[in-house]
């Protein structure tokens, strides 16, 4: 095969990028979460806590990333309702809400809250419109429109002849694997790695 077959190969179809442990393990869950059959639905539940979770056949953009970081061994619900309840009035649940306190079925499934929790917790990267900014498992945020807040993981799969990585999202019809990290605007930037991440 010679090199402009090569090429014209690579261009087509996406390729891996290098990623490290921390994110080769959650873009491996992130992955896991778009061969699975979910109906796109933000309804309030009443969950369990520490450990709940909606039923399994539906959720949202945050669901990927909290089923995603709990496939990993950190539980975002426990990890954000904590903060919130020591820092209520940081987030911005009374603004957009109303809410005069956390509540533990709710907070960790709405994009503005995770926004200030990986802020905190987590690094704010710059926002940019090249490709080479954004990293495997880092987290991605946009407004769509209708002024309606989205996440989603970048994943560790590049599609050469757009030159960017692709992401995984749920939008509507479930959790996907897609090249669309600049079709709407970015809002947010971040990487998260817990703490304790793999240590004993």
């Amino acid at each position: 095969m010679n090199i402009i077959k090569i090429l014209f190969l690579i261009c087509i179809f996406p390729v891996s990028i290098w990623a490290g442990e921390f994110q080769q393990d959650l873009v491996k869950a992130a992955l896991f979460r778009t061969t699975q059959d979910v109906r796109y639905d933000g309804s309030y539940y009443s969950i369990a806590y520490p450990g709940g979770d909606v039923p399994a056949g539906i959720g949202v953009c945050t669901d990927v990333i909290i089923r995603s970081y709990r496939a990993i061994g950190f539980d975002l619900q426990k990890a954000v309702h904590e903060d919130m309840s020591e820092n209520f009035k940081l987030y911005p649940s009374k603004r957009i809400w109303g809410l005069k306190k956390p509540d533990k079925n709710i907070d960790h499934r709405r994009v503005p809250n995770l926004q200030i929790y990986f802020k905190r917790f987590g690094e704010t990267l710059r926002k940019s419109n090249q490709p080479y900014d954004y990293h495997p498992g880092d987290l991605i945020t946009w407004m769509i429109p209708g002024n309606l807040p989205h996440i989603g993981i970048v994943s560790d799969q590049k599609n050469i002849s757009r030159n960017r990585p692709l992401m995984v999202h749920n939008i509507g019809i479930g959790p996907k694997l897609e090249d669309m990290l600049f079709d709407f605007k970015i809002t947010g930037h971040y990487r998260f790695v817990p703490p304790d991440y793999k240590k004993d």
